[in-house]
């Protein structure tokens, strides 16, 4: 029953191009999208012995994917489900004596805090909050947790005299008011005026105090210090913090509500991470240069002094997730190299070695770079799957590393899915060495021909790399061989060429890394010439409707939410107070010509090349106003074009299963209808 209201959800959308004779039959599909899951944020209990992990799984009835508690015991192996059902249960936080699990949950409608205790099986709410907590963390004496949450904001701009409404009248709805550069968001529309505070529960249930004051939002993730006096955060203080995207500092707020700050560096300085003699205080940091891309350092300050190290400024690299190792000499961390996401330990006088390489599988659209890891008593566990399999979990004990999943055998391990291969090649424009991938489609034949599709990730700063797509999967399962590329301006590479896009976002320099690799693709020899596609979404979206504006090589465009018109964009979006201090230079007003130069729009003139365009009708990143301006202008140039709107939908169109199939469903049928 269950395959059956996928195909029949999959044929309202678009019908599957004809296989080729010589390709299996057993090949990845889209109704395979809704048996699919993946591991993620592994949590090791204190002593190593256990690992607790999110298994997340899409369920068919309600389009959504759900998040459950799991936990494997690697003593035995045994691996059963800790909080497990119809609802999401997720964020599982080890109590400092190993004893309880802090999760989050929807099990009685909106998302509250939970405890549950491992010995006797049970589990309390311990929490009734307005808002959805998060960021929660464990004092160290375990008696209480704290956690980040949204409070309303008074927010009345005016004093307006209205007549009373008389008994059983029906009015229109009430006007609201936007007076905060910050007003709007992708996926929630015009948020409601509301700062994010520092909050303190009891562990075994009660009220909720809030500890810090102000209309500033404080970050996390907290940490609490040694003597569970104080807890640490991140926040911007500064009265013209709207404005200042860039900037923000570690603070300390007393469990009486004192606050006092800890660093003032210009820039970003987040993720407070205590060490575990509590002597050290290990945070992320970067610069506030009016840059499209920053690198984000991972700092050390001891307390008591003033000054604090980077410890990973020689590795050219942006890092995340910093956890200390048992002894207080080090810490691991992850970052992106080269497409894959990798973890490292560095001591504290700068001292480097690997750990693990490629972290990934937890995005399952696309083959962004992801993963996560976590470290405690000895134990390393982290997520990782590649080309063919999301992210199971793994772990390494006494040195020896295990996996401890096998998430989607009983779906994919049965289907012929397609091969991922390397290939680094040189820019056409300045001979920059790019990396790239390409995917070959089942039953693949290296004598005969086939027809490419190009696809360009987002961002521009992230990173694509060798890595499940469900997407991409689906491309090949209809023979294409399906290459993408992480071009220049993408993470992974170093600050340099990070910025290789600074004022060139899009440009012709971005277009010959995606064309030359494309010609390195049909220099293999299995490449038809004449059966050339692109796509991209966000700033992939951007790059392919640039693209078909200097070339026609391509026989069709799949445009997923672009930025058409950059004048436009920026003036309509939500993220505009970051992007034009960091990627344009000056306002709009004042340098009409660059940011029309950048816009695809200018180069409407030339374009032949049939394009689809999909956006979200309630996308805030990249209005589909946008979309709407490239399909007008087509269709007056007489350009086969179609606009596919997804009722609904942010930014992230492939959000929901169902919304996934149909992204990639029209996007082959598009292809198909141009072959």
């Amino acid at each position: 029953m269950k395959h059956q209201l996928a195909i029949a959800a999959a044929a309202l959308l678009a019908s599957h191009p004809v296989l080729a004779e010589d390709t299996p039959t057993n090949t990845f599909q889209s109704e395979d999208v809704f048996d699919l899951e993946y591991a993620g944020n592994p949590a090791v209990s204190p002593d190593g012995r256990s690992v607790i992990y999110e298994r997340r799984s899409n369920d068919i009835m309600t389009d959504r994917t759900r998040t459950n508690l799991w936990m494997v015991d690697l003593d035995s192996g045994a691996h059963v489900p800790l909080m497990s059902g119809r609802k999401s249960y997720s964020t599982p936080v080890w109590s400092p004596e190993g004893d309880r699990i802090a999760f989050l949950s929807n099990e009685e409608g909106s998302t509250q805090l939970y405890v549950h205790w491992l010995e006797s099986g049970r589990t309390a709410l311990v929490s009734n909050l307005e808002k959805s907590p998060r960021d929660i963390v464990w004092a160290p004496d375990g008696t209480s947790l704290a956690f980040t949450m949204k409070v309303p904001a008074d927010h009345k701009p005016l004093k307006v005299k209205s007549p009373k409404k008389p008994a059983g009248a029906k009015w229109a709805e009430k006007v609201t008011y936007v007076s905060k550069a910050r007003y709007q968001r992708d996926g929630q529309g015009i948020i409601d005026p509301a700062f994010r505070h520092v909050f303190i529960i009891p562990a075994d249930g009660g009220s909720a105090r809030q500890l810090t004051s102000d209309d500033f939002n404080h970050r996390g993730p907290l940490a609490f210090s040694a003597n569970g006096s104080e807890i640490f955060f991140s926040a911007n203080r500064n009265d013209d913090w709207e404005y200042q995207a860039r900037e923000s500092d570690i603070f300390a707020v007393s469990l009486a509500g004192a606050i006092r700050q800890i660093t003032d560096t210009p820039g970003r300085e987040e993720n407070p991470t205590l060490s575990p003699d509590g002597k050290r205080l290990a945070y992320l940091a970067s610069d506030n240069q009016p840059l499209a891309y920053r690198n984000q350092e991972l700092m050390v300050m001891r307390f008591g002094d003033d000054q604090a190290e980077s410890l990973t400024k020689p590795l050219d690299r942006s890092v995340d997730h910093m956890v200390w190792d048992n002894r207080s000499r080090g810490l691991y961390f992850q970052y992106e190299n080269r497409g894959t996401n990798d973890v490292r330990h560095v001591d504290l006088d700068g001292n480097m070695r690997d750990v693990i390489t490629g972290l990934s599988g937890t995005t399952l659209g696309r083959p962004y770079t992801s993963g996560s890891f976590d470290f405690k008593g000895g134990t390393v566990a982290f997520t990782q799957g590649n080309a063919q399999r999301p992210a199971d979990l793994f772990a390494i004990r006494h040195n020896k590393t295990r996996k401890l999943t096998n998430l989607n055998e009983e779906v994919l391990g049965h289907k012929t899915m397609a091969d991922l291969h390397e290939l680094s090649y040189k820019s056409s424009i300045d001979g920059e060495e790019i990396q790239g991938w390409y995917l070959t489609p089942p039953g693949f034949d290296p004598t005969k021909k086939y027809p490419l599709i190009l696809e360009i990730h987002g961002g521009p700063h992230a990173a694509y790399g060798p890595n499940f797509s469900a997407e991409m999967q689906r491309y090949a399962a209809e023979g294409y061989v399906v290459f993408y590329d992480n071009h220049r301006g993408s993470t992974g590479y170093g600050e340099r060429f990070a910025l290789l896009l600074q004022n060139k976002y899009a440009s012709e320099y971005d277009f010959a890394d995606h064309n030359s690799g494309v010609d390195a693709m049909i220099g293999l020899g299995f490449i038809d010439a004449d059966q050339l596609y692109i796509t991209g979404g966000s700033a992939g979206g951007i790059a392919s409707a640039y693209a078909i504006g200097l070339t026609d090589r391509f026989r069709a465009a799949a445009v997923a939410k672009p930025v058409i018109n950059w004048i436009s964009k920026v003036l309509t979006a939500d993220s505009y107070l970051y992007q034009v201090p960091n990627q344009f230079p000056g306002m709009p007003w004042d340098n009409v010509e660059h940011y029309w130069k950048r816009s695809p729009l200018s180069l409407v003139g030339n374009v032949k090349t049939p394009t689809l365009l999909i956006t979200g009708e309630a996308d805030r990143r990249t209005p589909i106003s946008e979309t709407e301006q490239f399909y007008q202008a087509l269709k007056l140039r007489r350009v086969d074009t179609l606009m596919v709107r997804v009722p609904g939908s942010p930014h992230g169109i492939a959000g929901r299963p169902s919304r996934l199939i149909a992204k990639v469903e029209n996007i082959l049928a598009w292809f198909e209808k141009y072959k």
